[in-house]
């Protein structure tokens, strides 16, 4: 706890500014899961210089004259935690409409929605998901009155107003099952016929919109939106549940080969797990979801995530049941997925290095030379619900480890009681 204290108050200082620049770094003594061949070396030195990975290997010489040092005291080192499907920062109270920009049910528009313009960098939830270990949010928008929620967006967990999102637009959400039935008519056929509609829409953009502003589908906004999905540009992802829709989603695949699809929840995916491997689609999940909350996930285990796993399967973790405030459990969602049969590596790899691969962040997800430094020093195993990230790292910035929360915490548990307000003085 000392050392936590001693270096939350050296990056406090250093990142005083919320524009703070890459400095140079180094962290030594650290057991680094670096994610990829190399494995886990052990008392490893970090060298970090203009925000990227320069070097990592074992017993290595601090280079003089580095900067800022984190002495790991043979801890773990991890790359930043990345939560592949969140809505951190586009809703702050679920309840209150003004603060809730995660879906436009009242919008004639859907495809072309940009969610990164509700982004808020300096909500509350940004530190309170980053001194956890997130590094990195994929936001997704809802679905709002159509399928096609709109387009969601990557962007890190610093707080910077102006550089927090990386990659605005960067893939399209649509919910099938029960969710598109009852955004297209009522039923699963008048969803994937609207689906079809609207890919037929954005094949021939713009010559049907020449006279008129709607398609089969879509508006005409909407129909330019989704070309990029066609052209493989943005990935889309498609959130199903019933293994029957997840075979829906597969034979689409097949049928669209130029579309780059990613499945969301498969709460049934373990009973076509074969079929999911042999796709090639990547799947995110939430290994929490281990009981049947609705008729479409009566198949629904905690040893799901182990099955695809086995199966072939790519595999990222998110915590999806407070998706607007609670992403950082995804880390206890991998240690739960560990518990359940998944190995260590596999879930770590689940919330680094595959939505990385998923998303197409090449610089991230691995400790390596090159490598965007996203570098997380915890004081114990990650997956373990008491270990705490002692330091923190994006793009190379060493990052506060402060939250509305932990301020109140520390405001109240050392209150001098002796001096207390006339009313409690009884």
């Amino acid at each position: 706890m000392m050392m936590r204290t001693l270096i939350s108050a050296a990056l406090l200082t250093i990142t005083s500014s919320v524009s703070a620049m890459a400095q140079d770094a180094v962290i030594i003594n650290a057991r680094a899961w670096t994610g990829t061949d190399a494995g886990t070396v052990e008392n490893a030195t970090i060298v970090v210089e203009d925000g990227k990975i320069v070097s990592i290997g074992a017993g290595a010489a601090a280079p003089s004259g580095s900067g800022l040092t984190i002495d790991a005291e043979g801890n773990w080192v991890t790359p930043g935690i990345i939560a592949p499907y969140s809505r951190v920062g586009i809703v702050e109270v679920g309840a209150e409409s003004t603060t809730n920009d995660t879906s436009a049910s009242g919008s004639t528009f859907s495809v072309a929605l940009d969610a990164s313009r509700s982004f808020n960098p300096a909500a509350t939830t940004i530190d309170v998901t980053r001194i956890e270990g997130v590094t990195r949010l994929v936001v997704v928008p809802n679905a709002g009155q159509a399928p096609f929620a709109g387009q969601g967006f990557i962007a890190n967990t610093s707080g910077d107003l102006k550089t927090s999102v990386t990659h605005p637009a960067a893939f399209q959400y649509l919910v099938m099952g029960e969710a598109g039935a009852a955004r297209a008519g009522g039923s699963r056929s008048a969803a994937w016929r609207y689906v079809n509609g609207a890919l037929l829409d954005a094949r021939t953009y713009p010559a049907r919109y020449m006279s008129h502003d709607q398609g089969d589908s879509l508006r005409r906004a909407d129909a330019e939106a989704l070309r990029p999905v066609l052209r493989g540009d943005q990935p889309l992802l498609i959130s199903v549940d019933r293994a029957s829709d997840i075979l829906e989603v597969i034979q689409f695949q097949e049928q669209n080969t130029s579309i780059r699809v990613v499945m969301v929840n498969v709460d049934e995916g373990w009973i076509v797990a074969d079929d999911i491997a042999a796709s090639g689609i990547p799947v995110i999940l939430d290994p929490f979801d281990n009981l049947p909350a609705s008729f479409e996930s009566l198949g629904a285990t905690g040893r799901n995530a182990e099955r695809l796993i086995d199966a072939g399967a790519t595999v990222a973790f998110a915590y999806m049941d407070d998706d607007g405030h609670q992403s950082r459990l995804v880390l206890q969602s991998a240690g739960n997925a560990v518990a359940n049969g998944v190995s260590h590596d596999d879930a770590l790899k689940a919330i680094t290095t595959t939505p990385a691969a998923i998303f197409g962040l090449n610089d991230l997800g691995t400790l390596e030379a090159g490598k965007t430094a996203d570098i997380v020093v915890w004081d114990g195993d990650p997956l373990e619900v008491m270990s705490s990230p002692t330091a923190i790292l994006i793009d190379g910035v060493a990052q506060n480890l402060e939250s509305r929360q932990t301020r109140l915490r520390d405001r109240y548990l050392s209150l001098d009681e002796t001096d207390k307000p006339l009313a409690y003085d009884r």
